[in-house]
């Protein structure tokens, strides 16, 4: 028996037969070539790149016929950056000056790529660089007529282990006797990860090793709940396996059991329990689970690893995409929060030493007010088709709420002049991100329709945490007294101003800060769609006067760890078993 360890990155337990596939990168040597080759590279490079999105687009038609449209982002996000001229040109570049051919030169891009990600704090757009990757494996491929494994399924339940496994292997796999997956590469937000969660399918990623060919037909346990991998297990670990497998599958069932009841206490008190998205696939997932509708929609995804801002007509398409994933719920739709950890390559950069204090968010919307209105133009365009709200990034003052205000009025005005419906009345938020805005929330509230609390970066301002440092993953604390202190007087403020108070940040999907929560007085959260069952499990056993009393007791403690061990003896009491 041998036991991996991964990152468990789409949840369930399956058993099966392990089938090895090659899905190694193509091995490119770079070799130097003559000026007089030059021509002859780039042009090879433009009918490489050429092939590959005619490859793609046909791959989309097949799928659009056998799998519908709903899952095809992927593909499209690929046909975007095929299309982005700056591929072409930067590697053309390396050709004619470095005098290498273009495989190598395509490495090199690559890789420039990959520096700039890596760089990136945000998780799920460092993770974006998967998607770069694809693309230009494809490219390679073409060229040098490489071919990969075909993902087939062997007789029975099969468990595919692979070096790396795309999006659109996952599309055309056949998903009934393929009920696994694994990957020596990828991380829990890359788009095969987030794709393998919404068919279901068990998968773990980052185990080295599991790609060797001498594992190719053993027995296997995927566990995508834990992390690990076990090949040829023994009795007692097969067993063990199997248990697991059956109690995580009557929980999943209970849990679905309440995906279309009303999220309410025991005594009547409705919550609104949403989904935190990126792209659209992510929009029907958080309808699967049980959400009604979406608190946030992360827009930066549309403007990475381009050359151009994303026009007017473009954004446009893309929200009205989520939009119709959603319907008939509401969307919210965050504005760009680009800037710092989140370099876009579309716009002007500076060199900061602080870019985390920098030009980010809203204030660098304002900088650039030309950009900024074509995404609002495309947001209120699309609230001619449903419930849309708007929400402003990392709002410090009142003059910043104004000024963006007075931009969206001059798009309104725009869109009347033209003729184009939207909805007069959208409603307008902020996000309560740092500690000014929760100083002055009772000057923002009467100029805003709602607030919502991005805790994350709340926390990492209140108690100046780099939440990306390993060494202070100690201090990083949701229960901290400020913290509780800063959410308390936010859901006041905005109660007495009669607009909602909602939390979009990671502590709305922990079950364990659901009493406080709901006790403090908050009418939204919004999380991932997977939390979105166990937290309304826990508010169906709960009554708001319990939940009102739990955080009272909180509000008393002058330390995290002491919050933290009462809130915890509390939910031993009253709902253990929804943490089973």
């Amino acid at each position: 028996m041998r036991v991996f360890t991964g990152i468990a990155a789409s949840p369930g337990i399956v058993v099966g037969k392990l089938k090895v596939v090659n899905r190694q990168r193509v091995v490119v040597h770079e070799h130097a070539i003559v000026t007089e080759d030059v021509a002859a590279e780039i042009e090879r490079l433009k009918k490489a790149i050429s092939s590959t999105r005619a490859e793609l687009e046909v791959l989309k038609l097949n799928l659009e016929c056998t799998t519908g449209d709903e899952h095809l982002f992927f593909i499209d996000t690929h046909l975007l950056i095929l299309a982005d001229e700056r591929l072409l040109v930067e590697t053309a570049a390396t050709i004619e000056i470095g005098l290498i051919n273009a495989e190598g030169a395509l490495r090199r891009t690559l890789q420039k790529y990959r520096t700039t990600f890596e760089a990136i704090e945000d998780v799920y757009l460092r993770e974006r660089i998967s998607d770069v990757e694809t693309v230009i494996e494809k490219i390679l491929r073409t060229m040098t007529g490489e071919a990969q494994d075909v993902i087939a399924p062997n007789d029975g339940l099969t468990i595919i282990a692979a070096h790396e496994i795309t999006p659109s292997d996952i599309l055309q796999m056949d998903r009934t006797q393929i009920v696994g997956l694994i990957t020596e590469i990828g991380g829990r937000t890359s788009h095969a990860s987030i794709l393998a969660r919404a068919f279901e399918l068990p998968s773990v990623t980052g185990v080295e090793g599991i790609a060797d060919l001498g594992l190719n037909g053993s027995a296997v346990i995927v566990d995508g709940l834990s992390g690990r991998v076990i090949i040829k297990p023994d009795r007692e670990t097969f067993l063990d396996a199997l248990q697991r497998k059956r109690r995580y599958e009557y929980i999943e069932l209970e849990l679905h059991k309440l995906r279309d009841l009303p999220a309410q206490t025991v005594d009547g008190c409705l919550i609104s329990l949403k989904g935190n998205v990126e792209i659209p696939e992510e929009g029907a997932s958080v309808l699967n689970h049980g959400g009604a509708g979406i608190g946030l929609y992360r827009t930066e995804m549309l403007f990475m690893n381009r050359q151009e801002m994303p026009d007017e007509e473009e954004q446009f398409r893309e929200y009205a995409a989520m939009q119709q994933a959603v319907a008939p719920h509401p969307l919210t739709i965050r504005t760009l929060d680009a800037g710092g950890d989140k370099l876009l390559d579309g716009m002007p950069h500076m060199t900061e030493q602080n870019p985390a204090l920098g030009m980010r968010a809203i204030r660098l919307s304002l900088n650039m007010p030309d950009e900024f209105k074509k995404q609002m133009r495309a947001i209120l365009r699309i609230s001619a088709l449903g419930t849309v709200r708007i929400m402003f990034p990392m709002i410090s003052g009142l003059d910043e709420l104004r000024r963006a205000k007075v931009l969206l009025k001059e798009c309104m005005s725009e869109l009347s002049q033209a003729g184009i419906p939207f909805d007069r009345a959208i409603k307008v938020g902020i996000m309560i991100e740092i500690p000014a805005a929760v100083a002055m929330a009772d000057l923002l509230a009467p100029e805003a329709d709602f607030f919502s609390i991005g805790t994350n970066d709340l926390i990492q301002y209140t108690l100046a945490i780099d939440r990306s440092n390993e060494q202070l993953t100690e201090l990083y604390q949701p229960l901290h007294p400020a913290i509780l202190r800063s959410l308390s007087r936010v859901v006041e403020v905005a109660r007495g101003a009669g607009i909602d108070a909602s939390i979009c940040g990671e502590m709305a999907g922990d079950p364990l800060y659901l009493p406080i929560l709901l006790g403090l007085g908050f009418d939204e959260l919004s999380m991932s769609a997977a939390a979105i069952p166990r937290v309304k499990q826990i508010l169906r056993r709960c009554t708001r006067q319990q939940a009102s009393d739990i955080a009272a007791a909180c509000m008393a403690f002058a330390t995290a760890g002491e919050v933290e061990t009462y809130l915890k003896s509390q939910i031993t009491s009253h709902f253990a078993e929804s943490f089973d």
